[in-house]
């Protein structure tokens, strides 16, 4: 199977280290392409995209998902928050 040239998203912090919102990369999965992009850009890439979230297609996937030419694909860093800081007032 060859692999396919998809259009992928970039959020946050992934976005600042590609110095891109939107990229192109190649693979048959969506693990593939993520994979492609930390060799692409670096160490730290990889890291954040290790614990992030993929989503195809406006879908949550999972490293093994398919794609295709023409899918979109997100990579989305960990999100962290949602409680108040230690000192600040409620």
């Amino acid at each position: 199977m060859v692999p396919e040239m998809v259009k992928v998203r970039l959020f946050a912090a992934l976005r600042e280290l590609a110095g891109a919102s939107e990229v192109e990369a190649d693979g048959r999965t969506a693990g593939e392409v993520a994979d492609a992009l930390s060799a692409r850009f670096g160490e730290r890439f990889g890291q954040i995209a290790a614990v992030g979230s993929l989503v195809v297609n406006g879908e949550r996937a999972s490293r093994g998902t398919p794609v295709a030419e023409g899918d979109e694909v997100a990579l989305l860093p960990p999100v962290s928050g949602g409680a108040p800081a230690r000192n600040s007032p409620v």
